[in-house]
């Protein structure tokens, strides 16, 4: 066998199928794209073909890829102190959870640091439980907040069907999703007011009195890119405070400038009780979570012990990436360049794809996160792939993504909706690269239109 360093994509391959067991798939049909490398928004593979990433990995490279303050930053901490108990106090921790908790809306004020998204889910559940000596947890229907056991069961898609039965006290309900509305509605103000009286009512029928949380994505991310209609999460927001209710926005993958804000809860002024972030946080480059937490409820907890703790919590080469990559998003203007690039050339460019590609049923977004969906027939609104979608059953959106990645294009579909998630430094000229090939793309898609 080939030295790694030497290794081709067909030979990597073989090897990872050999011995890696990989997540959400079929081990057999895998055939993983072997990268060798990456910087800024493009990655190589290694026969040494490039690709735009308009993926950002899994929506979590908001900096790019080898940002050289954010590599600068883990080395020097390296040589310094690659781990210390959590116990213990370190200097990166304590820099982050400021700068975390000044970025924040409201009365964040402290931060509790995780591994990763999930974690942050459990404890925010945990401790919105602890808090007001409830039980019961609201999720949507159309949200994910994890993989470990208790936040696979608050997800609301399909992945928590193999987690079933699970944690007890979860219940789901419908958020709002104006293209295909769960509630009859014609415009995006009837949706939202239809949506938070759907809310209303389940409160109603599971006694608000018994409910600890109701947790949302601030904008729905591998659902669809669903961003809530003007006025949603105020009346969420209003709701908790009327019955006593922790607010909890998952803003894991919505945050740390990816729709143009430092938080997406921003765009509406929203202030949540608690709000769980990883991802953008520090780009991946070392895994990082956080629950950041509101004054009101971190002074219940400074007498009384709270129950939960990690190993790895504030892990000082994560948090000094961390506080490099938020350093290097003020200096660079890189939250603001997001917005700039979801305004002048994302949004537009979708929408004018939309107006030639007649299997584009919906484009809807902000900053860099963007969902454009595809349909059979525009006028049903027929999805291109089914529900619930994977594999041969994806047909003609299974080969739309095929196309893009020979195009050089790194892509990310769920179901039938293409997320549009490039990294935030992207440059306008490196934007529009994208759509073109996206342009190209979507001519298998609309071969398969039936409208």
């Amino acid at each position: 066998m080939a030295t790694t360093a030497k290794m081709t994509t067909a030979e990597l391959q073989q090897l990872e199928k050999a011995h890696v067991f990989h997540s959400w798939s079929a081990q057999g049909a895998l055939a993983p794209l072997a990268v060798e490398r990456a910087e800024g928004v493009y990655m190589w593979d290694h026969d040494g073909k490039r690709y735009l990433d308009f993926s950002s990995q899994l929506v979590n490279t908001n900096i790019g890829h080898q940002h050289p303050k954010v590599v600068a930053a883990i080395k020097e901490q390296a040589d310094l102190l690659c781990t210390v108990a959590p116990q213990h106090a370190n200097v990166k921790r304590a820099e982050l959870a400021q700068m975390v908790c000044e970025l924040a809306p409201g009365d964040i004020d402290m931060a509790f640091f995780t591994n990763g998204g999930a974690e942050a889910t459990e404890n925010a559940m945990r401790m919105a439980r602890i808090y007001t000596g409830r039980h019961k947890l609201l999720a949507t229907y159309r949200s994910y907040h994890g993989g470990t056991g208790g936040s696979l069961v608050l997800t609301g898609d399909p992945r928590r069907w193999a987690a079933e039965p699970g944690m007890a006290g979860v219940v789901h309900f419908c958020g709002p999703y104006p293209y295909r509305s769960s509630f009859s509605a014609t415009s995006p103000e009837e949706e939202c007011r239809r949506a938070l009286a759907h809310l209303e009512e389940i409160l109603m029928y599971e006694g608000p009195h018994t409910v600890a949380g109701i947790i949302l994505e601030s904008v729905v991310g591998t659902n669809g890119i669903l961003v809530p209609p003007d006025g949603y999460l105020e009346g969420v927001r209003e709701l908790c405070t009327q019955h006593g209710i922790v607010m909890i926005c998952d803003e894991v993958m919505a945050g740390f400038g990816r729709t143009g804000r430092w938080f997406a809860c921003d765009h509406w002024g929203v202030e949540p009780d608690l709000i769980t972030v990883a991802k953008g946080i520090n780009s991946g480059y070392v895994p990082l979570g956080a629950l950041l937490i509101s004054r009101q409820i971190a002074d219940t907890f400074m007498e009384r012990a709270y129950m939960g703790g990690l190993t790895y919590s504030g892990h000082p080469l994560a948090c000094a990436a961390a506080v490099a990559s938020i350093e290097a998003f003020k200096e660079e203007g890189i939250v603001e360049n997001a917005a700039s690039i979801g305004e002048h050339v994302l949004g537009p460019g979708l929408r004018d794809l939309m107006d030639r590609h007649p299997s584009i049923g919906e484009v809807r977004g902000k900053g860099c996160f963007w969902g454009v969906e595809m349909v059979k027939n525009r006028e049903t609104r027929e999805m291109l792939a089914p529900f619930n979608a994977g594999g041969k059953t994806m047909g003609a959106v299974g080969a739309f993504q095929k196309k893009c990645w020979e195009l050089g294009l790194a892509t990310m579909v769920h179901w039938n909706v293409l997320m549009v998630v490039p990294p935030l430094v992207i440059t306008p000229e490196e934007a529009r690269a994208g759509l073109e090939l996206l342009d190209e793309a979507f001519q298998v898609t609309d071969a398969a239109y039936e409208g």
